[in-house]
């Protein structure tokens, strides 16, 4: 098994099993997980939403907060039931940052961003269950490489700005840079797909109940990248 998603890498649940059925993972499980670290998202987005100026100067103190949380629940997963709240609720206080200094440049846009992140999804998850979309092998492979190649492209985007300096066009509203967003709001899109079938697939063969809270957390992290993805190219439209 392989996804998309740099959290649910293809060994997660290699070695992982319940050692009784009451213990064992579940797709409702992992649903439920999932809303509570939403509403823990969305509940520190609002708490910071009138007063953005409060944390804008502590933004990449955020950032580098939650990707270090990211990063110890990749490698402690039974931690997860205590650090994906806590990711959740910084990066619901980044996200309610940045959300409101582009509704106030771009009204409505925060609106329209939730709407087709969470349209995506539920229209994803429909193909998914009907089997309209299948996670094949080629499939994965295809995501894999594309969500590798938009993380180098980011990853260099970030080391040219240290020196003043930034890839042409990617940021910019004219043809390339929209391009260049749809593709990659297309990309993540995809990864929840692939985390869909992940998932079903651990559940399946009786994985601790424990990752409920680590499979819940990776839902999460591809939502918040569809969604920044959202209001990226949502902003590009708004200035052309």
């Amino acid at each position: 098994m392989r996804s998309g998603n740099p959290v649910l890498k293809g060994n997660v649940f290699t070695g992982e099993r319940a050692y009784a059925a009451e213990e064992a993972m579940s797709i409702q499980g992992v649903v439920n997980r999932t809303f509570i670290l939403l509403l823990l998202t969305v509940l520190s987005a609002s708490w910071i939403w009138t007063n953005p100026l409060a944390l804008i100067r502590y933004i990449w103190a955020l950032a580098v907060g939650g990707l270090i949380l990211a990063i110890v629940t990749v490698f402690k997963k039974k931690w997860a039931c205590f650090t994906a709240p806590l990711y959740a609720v910084i990066e619901g206080l980044l996200l309610g940052v940045i959300s409101s200094v582009l509704e106030r440049s771009y009204p409505g846009i925060v609106v329209q961003a939730v709407s087709l992140t969470f349209g995506t999804m539920f229209c994803l998850l429909l193909a998914y269950k009907t089997r309209l979309v299948k996670a094949t092998e080629n499939f994965k492979l295809g995501v894999v490489a594309a969500t590798g190649g938009i993380a180098v492209v980011y990853l260099i985007d970030m080391a040219l700005r240290f020196f003043g300096r930034s890839i042409p066009f990617i940021h910019e509203s004219g043809a390339f840079g929209i391009a260049f967003s749809v593709f990659v709001v297309i990309v993540a899109a995809l990864n929840l797909v692939l985390d869909f079938d992940f998932i079903e697939k651990g559940a399946r063969q009786g994985a601790p109940r424990y990752l409920e809270w680590y499979a819940a957390f990776s839902l999460l992290v591809t939502l918040i990248w569809l969604y920044l993805e959202m209001l990226r190219l949502l902003s590009k439209l708004r200035r052309r």
